[in-house]
């Protein structure tokens, strides 16, 4: 029971103090669950944030789920999902209720322009510390580059550039995975061998 309460504390604060929401939310997330929780090492971290973009919905809701599922199973996953929904629910909720032309006041516009400062800052500091995590080769930089002018210039739909990229992952791992065979069968063929099949020292 411990385990799944710590689990809504901690998603229901990433909810209440994220400003932003979605990608902005990953820096916090990284903070919380590798720094502070130790749950997850910075390269499962980055799969499971590559799984959570690529699916349908929020990745905020996504990485609850995901998390959840992989601490407690089912609860675990129930718990973080309402966690990470339960603060924005309520807000809206009070807003829609209470707060007629919310949209109009001048402060309100204020305060919704410093927050989305904030939250180009949080993406910018979500791109700064999970690039060298999620980009360790030249061909992961090009990939990122050519995933960047597929999107932001040439207005790709993003499911389409997922796929293509999916579809190059496995492509890449089949053909590094048969070049690694051919070398294998290479470097024993060219091993010498004594009469009974064995390496000779």
């Amino acid at each position: 029971m411990s385990d799944l309460i710590e689990l809504f504390s901690v998603f229901f604060k990433l909810g209440a103090f994220t400003i932003g929401g979605g990608i902005a939310m990953l820096p916090l997330l990284q903070h919380t669950l590798i720094e502070e929780k130790k749950w997850f090492g910075k390269d499962e971290f980055m799969d499971i944030v590559a799984v959570c973009q690529s699916l349908p919905g929020i990745i905020a809701i996504n990485m609850a789920t995901f998390v959840g599922y992989k601490r407690k199973g089912m609860p675990g996953s129930f718990v973080a999902t309402v966690g990470v929904v339960l603060p924005s629910f309520v807000l809206i909720l009070i807003i829609a209720s209470f707060i007629s032309g919310f949209g109009e006041n001048p402060y309100v516009k204020g305060a919704m322009a410093g927050l989305r400062a904030a939250a180009l800052g949080l993406v910018l500091v979500a791109v700064i510390q999970l690039a060298p995590t999620a980009v360790k080769s030249i061909w992961a930089f090009m990939a990122a580059a050519l995933a960047f002018i597929l999107i932001a210039v040439l207005n790709i739909n993003t499911a389409y550039v997922i796929l293509l990229f999916v579809l190059l992952g496995i492509a890449s791992t089949m053909i590094g995975g048969a070049k690694t065979a051919r070398e294998a069968e290479s470097s024993n063929a060219d091993s010498p061998r004594d009469r009974n099949g064995g390496e000779l020292e």
